[in-house]
């Protein structure tokens, strides 16, 4: 009775404030509301809920790129982006609903132990993970953790249960996946993503490339939807002459930030290539467009992403975040990066690469119509650039669909693949180690059989998926290339699954033609 009291005088307070005065303001109002809505709703109102879905619909009424994440949702944003995480340190699969690990990461906390690729993680404290049908995400979560946590592993090796204690350590991720010679003279990177270590890893790389001979660098960014701004000036910054402008911001309620080279010279002087396609975003396109407004690099491939704006994090206290966009990138020439869209219209805004394939634009140049009032030129050989979303490249690559199948599609949905190549890892690991000790022995010397072919072909039937030799016919390049992928993975290093499948890539082959117009070099 007393809060219903309590309650009525609340209401007869805000009615008579209101009544009062003309104008509330939108903080006060937003304030109000809430509390009203906790203390008149019919039922049980969890206040942080009403709230956290206040701020989410606020949000949808700007741009497409700001936002709101919970604690957990900002923990695993910033993962990947700073570097590390705390685990066991291992690379893992699942094959047959068990954890099965392909690599173990050098000098961590599970190679430490003895745990080796191969084992097959079953248990962890007291989860059964074996037979649980878990997601990824689910398996992550028990075994990661606290740095100098520890975890009891029941793992299963050649049908014996051995039991590992695992005190687990920060563990890097690496950003970039992809570091070899393509030929004598051309050297390849692919970088993932733009993280805290980027540069550092790109550094590494390129030094690595030059001992083996490097005069010419194709530096793949297809798929890299961005990150850190610093990591993209940085890594730009290596192939730019001190006082070089790399991006500069520019917002109605921030002053303008310029970007310029600060190194004294040159990481690397050979002829680059940058490869990329409509995935490769923000600080993709940062790099590609600084390269190419400062004609220091072919871009090779389709029109990037064009996200352009630039989100200031404004954490909560409990964790939670809102990513607010502030201002946005130019290139050097002066061109925005970012698309077209409406405020509020999120839901088209996402709809973009399906309106690009529907125009035909991933199969055509000439589909893409330009805006001549975002005409602009290059800052030293005068070239010809468009603004108005993303990056055009300089030599535009069509999508592929050569190898295209419905059997491929239904073997990639099945898991065959990844699942037959475990399994053969796993029956011959020994003998392809002592044989092919080396990724280059391997890619040298190793092919994939029709024998193998086959063995693929009979586990898609056991899994449904029916015979056609008609298609398969059509599919087999791609399908060698992707097993040779998963073999040199669980062999050698992650990386060197895109050197067995890079030849397939026709923005790769382009990249080569133009870092080697003779044939013969």
């Amino acid at each position: 009775m007393y809060r219903f009291l309590t309650a009525l005088l609340l209401l007869a307070s805000y009615t008579a404030t209101f009544a009062q005065i003309d104008e509330i303001s939108p903080a006060r109002k937003l304030g109000v509301a809430e509390a009203i809505i906790e203390n008149y709703y019919v039922e049980d109102v969890n206040a942080d809920s009403v709230v956290t879905e206040g701020i989410i619909a606020m949000l949808k009424t700007l741009d497409p790129h700001s936002s709101y994440s919970t604690p957990a949702e900002t923990k695993e944003l910033n993962e990947p982006l700073e570097g590390k995480f705390s685990g066991i340190g291992v690379q893992f699969n699942m094959s047959t609903d068990t954890v099965y690990v392909i690599q173990t990461v050098s000098g961590g906390p599970s190679e430490k132990v003895g745990i080796r690729p191969g084992d097959r993680i079953i248990s962890a404290d007291d989860s059964v993970i074996a037979g649980k049908k878990l997601p990824n995400s689910a398996i992550l979560k028990i075994l990661r953790g606290p740095k100098d946590s520890k975890v009891k592993l029941g793992v299963l090796r050649n049908g014996e249960q051995i039991d590992f204690i695992v005190t687990r350590d920060d563990i890097p991720i690496n950003s970039v996946d992809g570091v070899y010679m393509v030929n004598p003279t051309i050297g390849y990177i692919r970088l993932t993503r733009f993280a805290e270590s980027s540069a550092e890893e790109i550094a590494d790389a390129i030094a690595k490339l030059k001992k083996q001979g490097m005069e010419k660098l194709i530096l793949d960014l297809e798929d890299n939807g961005g990150g850190y701004l610093r990591a993209a000036h940085d890594i730009a910054s290596m192939f730019l002459n001190k006082g070089d402008l790399v991006v500069y911001t520019k917002g109605k309620n921030v002053d303008p930030v310029y970007y310029k080279v600060e190194n004294p010279t040159p990481l690397f002087d050979g002829p680059v290539v940058v490869m990329v396609n409509q995935y490769s975003a923000s600080a993709s396109e940062i790099v590609s467009g600084a390269l190419q407004d400062n004609d220091r690099a072919t871009i090779v491939g389709r029109r990037t992403f064009g996200k352009g704006l630039v989100q200031r994090p404004f954490p909560f206290p409990d964790g939670s975040m809102i990513r607010l966009t502030v201002a946005r990138y130019y290139t050097p020439s002066g061109r925005s990066i970012q698309k077209h869209y409406d405020k509020g219209k999120g839901e088209e805004y996402q709809l973009d690469m399906l309106t690009r394939y529907k125009s035909g634009e991933l199969w055509s140049a000439d589909s893409i119509h330009f805006d001549e009032s975002q005409k602009y030129t290059t800052l030293r050989e005068g070239r010809t650039i468009y603004g108005g979303g993303g990056i055009m490249p300089d030599e535009f690559v069509p999508i592929d669909t050569t190898y295209y199948s419905q059997y491929y599609r239904d073997l990639m949905a099945k898991g065959v693949l990844p699942t037959y190549t475990l399994n053969y890892v796993d029956q011959h690991r020994a003998e392809l180690k002592q044989k092919y000790p080396t990724e280059d022995a391997f890619f040298e010397q190793f092919t994939v059989t029709p024998e193998m072919i086959q063995e693929v072909v009979a586990k898609a039937q056991a899994e449904g998926v029916e015979p056609n030799p008609e298609q398969l016919a059509i599919s087999q390049p791609v399908i060698e290339a992707i097993i040779m992928g998963y073999l040199t993975r669980d062999l050698f290093e992650d990386g060197s699954y895109v050197r067995a499948t890079n030849p397939l890539n026709p923005v790769f082959r382009r990249a080569i033609e133009v870092l080697s117009p003779d044939p013969l070099k």
